[in-house]
């Protein structure tokens, strides 16, 4: 077999490399940690250095040294940061394709590597910080505890569906740039430290779940700890909800000066707030307190047909038409056979929260739509799942009858849905799940199904409870914000589980909507219930039960 000279090169650098990890690791004292070691280490390679890693798979663009700083409100230590495009190439349309990336080395490393997971379209790098991806979390990212930490584009730029005409663009976006970035990643943390990482973890939120999600699907063996929040890992199913619920309340909107539909009047703050408040008194005391936060999901029976207008009202009520397309959104999708599409959504007192507006039925006074459900949901559908794209397919024109043949194709590459997960489990990986009640974007009841059909496929209830748990955010709506309880620590929890083997018996919750209160966030299917003493503000005054 031919060996090229920049092969041979490479292989000297890293036996240079490992020569000089052995000669580290001997001058460890019994009982110094490998990371430990690592920190204290000056002989980390410079970050200048690491350009020469680029070839014809890997361009590198920039690499330089970065003193401690502030990014997106929290203090960065000193690190390196590398940019670049793995798989540069030319595609379809003469488009430029790869996958766009930042990875940041801190200068005191822990031995942590952590993929961070992006959102929405994607086509954008975000700082590449490992910010717990809640929008209340205040936890320290994973750049200032000491990880390395990588943040790619998905394969594309451009935060729109426009890629996925091309094929490559498709796969990338789907997998293919995970698995990619996860092995570029390494490769340049073993050259700049002299050795892999001692433990890999994934982490993000809505597609950045999904992702996340995907690492232990399909790189079972490159990952040891997984964090996915509100994971749009049936996005293909919940791309159809979207535009379900957009022809729901498209069909009660009033119309503008040209006919057109007002989406955002479809229903007025009032509404949603009457709506939220019938639910909690429905729902809220089912947990021994009642404090605006539904915790027992489960004991939850609400039906909006209790709020219609009765004859000659029309204050404080919603009109049969209004009701009637709360309970189809709610319902989720089916086809004209009735046959369920999408899972239900269930009720919860975040609906009033400005994000679940904005989600279903977006701030415009026209018939402009801005919602996210067309803006993301319906675009997704229409230029990423369907094969082939329809970009000019209005929410209107959507066939439920026909629409999961259209997108089945691109469903089996990109949904994270696989329940059989033995190597990652056999290798003593673990997962945590954050889902928002009150996600008007990716049901709860979903992501549930899922959990319970994953414990009965990789080992029963006991045996998830092992691996992996799912924590349910009451009155939170999509990666945080609400009326709920969105700041919280999972990053710090799944460490602890994999290295320490402390499983998350609960987590302690706070947020800025529910001021000076703290509860424990319970794993599915337990909930947090009042003891019936104390201060009903202390999460100590609260017990996890079924």
């Amino acid at each position: 077999m031919l060996v090229s000279a920049a092969a041979l090169l490479a292989l000297a650098a890293c036996a240079q490399i490992q020569q000089e990890w052995r000669s580290i690791r001997s001058e460890m004292r019994p009982g110094d940690s490998t990371a430990s070691a690592a920190a204290a280490s000056p002989r980390s390679r410079g970050c200048a250095e690491l350009a020469a890693a680029a070839d014809a798979n890997l361009t590198i663009s920039e690499t330089s040294a970065q003193g401690a700083q502030e990014i997106d409100g929290f203090q960065i230590p000193a690190h390196c940061l590398v940019k670049g495009v793995i798989d540069p190439r030319t595609g379809a349309g003469n488009r430029a394709f790869g996958i766009g990336f930042e990875l940041r080395l801190p200068s005191e490393w822990n031995g942590r590597f952590l993929y961070q997971g992006g959102g929405g379209h994607e086509g954008v790098v975000r700082p590449a910080i490992g910010k717990v991806p809640l929008s209340g979390a205040t936890a320290q990212p994973a750049l200032a505890r000491g990880y390395a930490v990588i943040a790619t584009d998905a394969g594309h730029t451009g935060a729109d569906p426009s890629f996925a005409t091309d094929q490559q663009a498709r796969i990338d976006y789907a997998y293919n740039a995970l698995g990619r970035a996860t092995r570029v990643a390494k490769a340049l943390i073993a050259r700049q430290y002299g050795r892999a990482p001692d433990k890999s973890y994934a982490m993000g939120c809505s597609q950045g779940g999904r992702a996340a999600m995907i690492a232990a699907q399909r790189f079972p063996t490159e990952y040891d700890g997984i964090v996915a929040c509100d994971p749009a890992f049936s996005s293909a199913r919940a791309a159809i909800a979207a535009s379900w619920s957009l022809n729901q309340f498209l069909r009660i909107a009033p119309r503008d000066a040209a006919r057109r539909p007002i989406l955002a009047q479809a229903l007025s703050q009032a509404d949603l707030q009457l709506l939220s408040i019938a639910v909690l008194q429905a729902c809220d005391d089912k947990d021994g307190l009642s404090d605006g936060l539904i915790f027992n999901r489960a004991a939850c029976r609400f039906d909006p047909g209790q709020l219609q207008c009765g004859r000659g009202q029309s204050v404080g009520c919603l009109s049969a038409a209004k009701v009637q397309a709360v309970r189809a959104v709610f319902a989720g999708p089916r086809d004209g056979q009735r046959r369920a599409l999408y899972a239900d959504f269930p009720y919860d007192a975040g609906v009033a929260a400005g994000n679940w507006r904005r989600w279903r039925l977006g701030e415009a006074t026209t018939g402009a739509y801005d919602a996210s459900d067309y803006t993301y949901g319906h675009a997704i559908l229409t230029r990423y799942f369907m094969t082939p794209p329809q970009a000019q397919l209005e929410p209107q024109g959507v066939n439920f009858d026909e629409v999961w043949p259209q997108i089945w194709q691109q469903a089996a590459a990109t949904d994270a849905t696989s329940t059989y997960l033995t190597t990652f489990v056999a290798r003593g990986g673990k997962m945590i799940i954050l889902q928002g009640l009150s996600d008007p974007a990716f049901s709860a009841n979903d992501i549930t199904a899922w959990y319970d059909r994953m414990a009965r496929d990789t080992g029963g209830a006991g045996g998830a409870q092992s691996f992996a748990r799912l924590f349910l955010l009451p009155g939170v709506t999509h990666c945080g914000g609400g009326a709920g309880l969105d700041d919280v620590d999972p990053l710090g929890a799944i460490e602890a589980w994999v290295e320490r083997g402390t499983a998350p018996d609960r987590m302690i919750a706070r947020g800025r909507a529910v001021a000076d209160t703290s509860r424990p966030i319970c794993p599915h299917p337990a909930y947090a219930r009042y003891n019936g003493r104390g201060d009903t503000k202390d999460a100590a005054n609260f017990t996890c039960q079924r």
